[in-house]
Formats: C-alpha cells, sequence, structure tokens
C-alpha cells in the first residue's frame, strides 16, 4: 500500500520550509506519509497534478494560486469564501474521484501570532500588497474592528500607492503588515518602498515573509524604533490548522 501524500503547490517554492515540517512531523508520529513540493508554471497544471498523485490527501497553497485555485475546487469553507483566498485543500474520493475541499489557515496563524503584540491605540493598518495572504489578514484586521487600507504598486480605487505614503499616513496607521514577497530568499535584498523614517516606537511591522528571518523591511523598520515581527509562528500556526483542515 502506497503512502498518503500531501503537498504544496505554488510558483517558487524552493524557500519553503513545508516539506521538512511535516515529513519530520510524519516521522516522529509514525504517519506512513510523504509531503512534497509541486511548483506550477500555470495553475493549469492543477488538474495533472491531482489526476497524476495517487493517494493525495491534501495540498498547501501559496503564491500565486490563492485565489486562481478556487474555481477549481468541488467546496470551499465560509470562511475561505469570505476570505476570498484558499491556502489549504482537503482531497477526499468518491467511487475514486476525488473531491477538492478550500479552506484558508492563513488567517488563523496570522491571528494567534498578531494578538499578543497588537496594542489598543492600534486603530488603523496599512496593508502591502494585495494577493491572496493580503486578504486573510485583512479579513482578521477588520473583524478585530481595525481601519484597513490597502497600498499597492497599481493601486485601485480605495487603495493607496507606495509614493503616496506621507508622514500622516505613516502616523495615523500603526500597524503595517507586508503580504508581499518582497525581501524572501533568495531576493533578501528587496523590501517594500515604504518611508521608512516616518517609522516611530510606537509602530508594529509585521512582515509574513519568514525566510530569511529578519528581512530587509524588519531590518529599516527596527533602525526606526518599530516594532517587528517575522512570519515563522504565522506560518507554524497555518501548518497545524493544515493538518486539522486535511483530518477533519
Amino acid at each position: 500500500m502506497s503512502k498518503d501524500q500531501y503537498g504544496l503547490i505554488g510558483k517558487k517554492i524552493g524557500h519553503s520550509l513545508s516539506a521538512a515540517y511535516f515529513n519530520e512531523k510524519f516521522k516522529i508520529e509514525g504517519i506512513d506519509a510523504q509531503y512534497s513540493l509541486f511548483p506550477l508554471a500555470t495553475i493549469s497544471e492543477f488538474s495533472e497534478l491531482i489526476e497524476n498523485t495517487p493517494n493525495l490527501k491534501g495540498l498547501n497553497v501559496t503564491i500565486p494560486y490563492k485565489q486562481e485555485v478556487m474555481p477549481m475546487l468541488d467546496e470551499i469553507s465560509d470562511e475561505a469564501k469570505g476570505i476570498g483566498a484558499v491556502n489549504v485543500i482537503k482531497v477526499s474520493y468518491n467511487s475514486g474521484k476525488p473531491y477538492l475541499k478550500g479552506y484558508n489557515s492563513d488567517c488563523i496563524g496570522f491571528k494567534n501570532s498578531l494578538l499578543p503584540l497588537l496594542k489598543t491605540d492600534m486603530k488603523k493598518a496599512l496593508i502591502l500588497g494585495t494577493g491572496g495572504a493580503s486578504k486573510a489578514v485583512n479579513y482578521i484586521l477588520k473583524n478585530l474592528g481595525l481601519e484597513v487600507t490597502f497600498v499597492s504598486r497599481s493601486p485601485q480605487q480605495g487603495q493607496l500607492s507606495y509614493s503616496g505614503l506621507t508622514e500622516e499616513i505613516i502616523a495615523d496607521n500603526l500597524l503595517i503588515v507586508n503580504t508581499t514577497p518582497l525581501g524572501m530568499f533568495p531576493n533578501t535584498e528587496t523590501y517594500a518602498p515604504i518611508p521608512y523614517h516616518y517609522l516611530t516606537p510606537k509602530h508594529l511591522c509585521y512582515d509574513l515573509v519568514y525566510n530569511p528571518e529578519e528581512t530587509e523591511f524588519m531590518k529599516r523598520s527596527r533602525a526606526e524604533g518599530a516594532t517587528v515581527k517575522n512570519g515563522m509562528e504565522m506560518w507554524l500556526g497555518q501548518a497545524i490548522a493544515s493538518w486539522e483542515f486535511w483530518n477533519k
């Protein structure tokens, strides 16, 4: 009998720690399973992956497919629908045919890692980036009562551009969350182009990137006295939640 299969789909996923984490978990707990990385050049390769991976039980989804994969699923949880992004897929089988249900564990990991750092004067937040992860962050922040504004290289109505970030806007938004891949290994020299010199010790600058441990965004924010946080705790929290979704 072949092993249960799990994995991660995304475009550039060589930096991911998911395979190491889950395969170590399987080894320690005596679970007969294998977790693999499945880089997809386009989302059109997703159906082929499902067809050609026997005993597939679950997938994680990362950049840039958290939204693109949604129309390809049979069912989506109410929370993932509300967020508008999926990063966990449970694969079950009905008469040998795969049935795919999408969930979102990003929101769980982000909320649990943010709450100990959130202060009462943090009423407004800037979210850097507008991809799938930003939607989970937005969902949680709004549920916590914060006023949220997106910042984008190509802002749509109601959003801000990086060049439009004034001293007043930075002073008004004491929480800044980077949801872009800027600064992620191997491109560790890149960073979100915000006016860091306007940051203060009152600010919390949270980077969803966890590899490297300290990004350029975090270094520049810390230099201005801001509290910084990387995405490792969020990643671990969403990984634990993924396993719970797969085994519901």
